[in-house]
């Protein structure tokens, strides 16, 4: 049975445009971020991906939000189609971020962030707590690495980066042990000669995923906003056990399980992430 659009109607946003910030020099070098704003109406929900993504991940629940929310979906310095960066670290991003917001000059935004944008999001959030309204942090914890976390590290070095199709590219992807790699093939597009490549560099996504390792309690824990954790039963990545102490321990926070999904909700139940979050946002409201 399919589950119900959100209370807020889905309308169709008008074509995403692929927008670009000016450089924009940051400590790790002067880099171009590139953006897609999915327009609709409401509050502002700024959508950051995680490692390996980019904004266009975003497409259908902004597509299932566009009668209560304008979704905006950078790609994150390294992803996409911004630009490669020197470094990445935590304050890279969150100040990446930061500059989108004030560029863009969007007010009451409500910062949703997947796994190492999740990071991202409540790092804004306790850093600028002036830039952000409200937090939707999907399936990851305040704690990423072992043994809190299995396998917060996935080594992708040597990876393929390019093949004659996109299919091919996928096989490749799969043989080195990867059940479903359609989160990586996101990021894959046709080439000038044919030929399909990913938007991303497999060394860059190393430094992206080690600079999300540490104990980050006290950025989960510093700020105040409403927060909504979002967690897959199925995930390895945000234990329940992490997930719960997560909303116990911080005011104003409350834990949503989506019982068919592991890491990627807005894959594996797209519907009820986009009710969730509709939900969520009408609470914001009232």
């Amino acid at each position: 049975m399919t589950s119900p659009l959100p209370p807020c109607g889905r309308l169709a946003p008008p074509e995403a445009a692929r927008n670009s910030l000016d450089p924009i020099a940051r400590m790790g070098g002067v880099i171009e971020l590139a953006y897609t704003d999915f327009g609709g109406t409401g509050r502002t929900l700024l959508a950051l991906h995680g490692s390996f993504g980019r904004g266009a991940i975003f497409a259908r629940l902004a597509a299932d939000l566009a009668g209560c929310a304008r979704v905006i979906a950078p790609d994150q310095r390294g992803h996409g189609y911004s630009d490669r960066a020197e470094t990445y670290t935590g304050a890279d991003f969150v100040a990446d971020a930061a500059a989108l917001i004030r560029r863009l000059e969007l007010e009451d935004v409500v910062v949703l962030g997947h796994s190492r944008g999740g990071i991202t999001a409540y790092q804004l959030a306790a850093r600028h707590p002036e830039l952000v309204s409200a937090l939707i942090i999907e399936d990851v914890g305040p704690v990423m690495r072992t043994p809190d976390i299995e396998r917060p590290v996935l080594d992708v070095r040597g990876w393929p980066a390019t093949a004659d199709t996109k299919d091919e590219l996928a096989e490749a992807i799969r043989a080195l042990g990867v059940p479903d790699p359609d989160y990586f093939t996101h990021s894959a597009v046709p080439t000038a000669d044919g030929r399909w490549r990913l938007l991303f560099d497999w060394d860059d996504m190393m430094a992206v995923q080690n600079g999300g390792l540490g104990d980050w309690w006290a950025d989960w824990l510093g700020s105040s906003c409403p927060a909504l954790v979002l967690r897959g039963r199925h995930s390895t990545m945000l234990p329940a056990s992490l997930a719960a102490e997560m909303v116990a321990r911080r005011p104003a926070s409350r834990l949503v399980e989506f019982a068919e999904a592991g890491h990627w909700i807005h894959d594996d139940e797209p519907a009820e992430l986009a009710r969730t979050v509709a939900d969520f946002l009408t609470e914001l409201e009232s």
